[in-house]
């Protein structure tokens, strides 16, 4: 168990992962979810909604939260599956995976309840490692079916990152690619943009993405990149200001300093068979960033601060 534990105005437990450059993070175990990370110099780097809450059932909106077994309403569950709604334990056995640094890492994992067999039936084991490292922020999600049969699922990492100002965000390293547009559909259409940038709702799910992807931060001149493995999608989601003030959990203005940038596995789902594991691999890195003409080199945004 973590030597770190805070405590919440509700009594419920923080894990406080910490590293030597003093750079922290803090998980809690209802979602199993990361709801801060805040570089050396104090600063958050991830969002958290200026009205979550954090009492079950409710999610939390803001951090990482992890999305399972189904993504947004694709599928006959509750929005985004129900991991994100859970009470999740430690993992005291999180082999393969070497043993982790108790300051800097937790391992945690959720099983399936009779309660969730009624509406999934399937028997599966999720577990999630977060670790802190100078300048990166790690998770590594699987999912093993011990099941007698197999089952398809959907998974994603919800990252809510924290922006300067939304209208001055690009995200490059989705040009060219094909989406699914939520606001449409989900009709297919192809990114014709060079960067992504934003002056208005935006919710696509992008297919076969390519392991890296930079959020540029003009402002802060800061980039956060997002490197993956195991999860093809990445999907993009800012409400802007008139879906803002229809989400109860969300402030009327939040919609100006946060933007969703998720690693996924959801277009295809996965599919396990019995005793087989699922594994997929996030890493969020600082970079400063330092660009001629408002474009990144990505040769330099290979290693950060």
């Amino acid at each position: 168990m973590p030597l770190n534990l805070g405590n919440d105005g509700d009594g419920s437990s923080r894990i406080i992962l910490t590293e030597p450059r003093g750079s922290t993070a803090e998980v809690i175990l209802h979602g199993g979810q990361v709801i801060s990370w805040k570089n050396e110099r104090r600063e958050e780097l991830l969002y958290m909604s200026s009205k979550a809450q954090y009492k079950p059932p409710k999610a939390v909106r803001g951090g990482i939260p992890v999305c399972f077994p189904q993504f947004g309403n694709i599928g006959g569950l509750e929005r985004h599956g129900f991991a994100r709604n859970r009470l999740w334990s430690y993992d005291d056995d999180p082999s393969p995976l070497p043993p982790a640094n108790k300051q800097s890492s937790v391992d945690l994992i959720l099983k399936a309840t009779e309660d969730d067999l009624k509406i999934w039936p399937h028997s599966f084991e999720l577990r999630v490692r977060i670790s802190i490292s100078p300048g990166k922020l790690t998770l590594i999600p699987r999912v093993r079916n011990i099941d007698s049969k197999a089952f398809s699922f959907m998974f994603a990492l919800r990252n809510y990152l924290y922006v300067s100002d939304i209208s001055e965000v690009r995200v490059e390293g989705l040009e060219t690619l094909d989406y699914l547009d939520n606001l449409m559909g989900k009709e297919r259409f192809t990114e014709q943009a060079d960067a992504i940038t934003f002056d208005g709702e935006v919710d696509r799910v992008y297919l076969n993405t390519p392991t890296k992807i930079a959020v540029i931060d003009h402002e802060r001149k800061r980039t956060i990149e997002l490197r993956k493995e195991g999860m093809p999608n990445a999907v993009v989601w800012n409400p802007w200001d008139k879906k803002a003030k229809t989400i109860a959990d969300m402030g009327d203005e939040d919609y100006k300093t946060m933007l969703c940038v998720d690693s996924g596995a959801i277009e295809p789902p996965v599919l396990l068979k019995p005793g087989e594991e699922w594994k997929g691999r996030q890493e969020l890195s600082i970079v400063s960033s330092s660009y001629c003409s408002g474009q990144l080199d990505p040769r330099k945004v290979l290693y950060g601060d």
